[in-house]
């Protein structure tokens, strides 16, 4: 008999261009999710609960400021979620830039893939280390480190209020109480000439690191992603264009972008999937 979230996965993957952020069909299925998460991951306790098609997941209830671990597992991850598990034939090396406590390098983990897994902020590393441990999540490599054009150090500003906010020096506005220090930084192009797939969370950073690829990158690689202003947008859109990519917004249910208005600018408009190949493969 299959659960509430073994239907929600199933939902998604059956008309996956469906969920279009705001639409009803959308909000419907956030509540009912919220709902399966709230009973399942509230305990702060490592204890396995089932996770629809990824079997046993461990993921101790966090705070985060003003987000909290639960906020992980909103509609917009669990359709990324869904996408990892419906091509596990199609991809074998991943980028988790921008991990925080390591949910998708876990369920990355679980779809059989070999991860390296990049977060800054020292406060989350611990955590991300810790649940790859009570996930037996081998197949990840982790990273003490932000990914940007060069390797080195930058800084680093820990946003107190919404820690998954946190960002690198320069890369967007953030408000409130702040904590800044130095991080060590490594260069991209060596990541994406070894994955094969690339999620990346970079807070604001995202129009950097895409600029930093190659033509020849996408030959090999495809990227979900968040991108966080409208000037990323067109940034990125610019240069995609140029190199002959595919940009296919969740906003448009997946459907291929014709500018730049048609790519997200917040999280609130879901992520945005990039390839030379034609379409998403869902």
């Amino acid at each position: 008999m299959m659960s509430q979230l073994d239907e929600i996965f199933a939902a998604i993957l059956e008309n996956p261009g469906r969920y279009v952020p705001g639409s009803e069909a959308y909000l419907k299925l956030r509540a009912s999710a919220r709902e399966q998460i709230e009973g399942l991951f509230r305990s702060t306790k490592p204890n396995p609960k089932p996770f629809g098609p990824f079997g046993l997941i461990a993921l101790p209830y966090t705070q985060m400021g003003a987000i909290d671990s639960l906020d992980l597992f909103g509609l917009d991850e669990l359709i990324i979620f869904a996408f990892y598990h419906a091509n596990r034939g199609r991809y074998t090396r991943v980028l988790d830039i921008g991990a925080n406590i390591g949910l998708h390098s876990i369920v990355l983990a679980k779809c059989g893939f070999a991860v390296r897994a990049f977060e800054p902020d020292p406060r989350h590393f611990a955590l991300l280390s810790s649940n790859l441990m009570a996930n037996a999540a081998k197949s990840v490599q982790t990273f003490q480190a932000a990914v940007s054009t060069v390797d080195g150090q930058k800084e680093f500003v820990r946003v107190l209020g919404n820690t998954t906010g946190s960002h690198l020096s320069g890369a967007k506005h953030s408000y409130g109480e702040r904590e800044i220090f130095e991080v060590k930084v490594l260069a991209i192009a060596p990541l994406l000439e070894w994955a094969t797939l690339a999620k990346i969370d970079a807070e604001g950073h995202e129009k950097d690191l895409l600029l930093a690829a190659k033509r020849s990158d996408f030959e090999h690689l495809d990227v979900i992603m968040e991108v966080g202003s409208a000037t990323n947008a067109e940034a990125i859109f610019n240069h995609l264009s140029v190199l002959g990519v595919g940009m296919y917004p969740q906003k448009l249910g997946w459907q291929p972008a014709d500018s730049a208005l048609d790519l997200p600018i917040s999280h609130r408009d879901g992520s945005l999937f990039l390839s030379a190949r034609g379409k998403m493969p869902w």
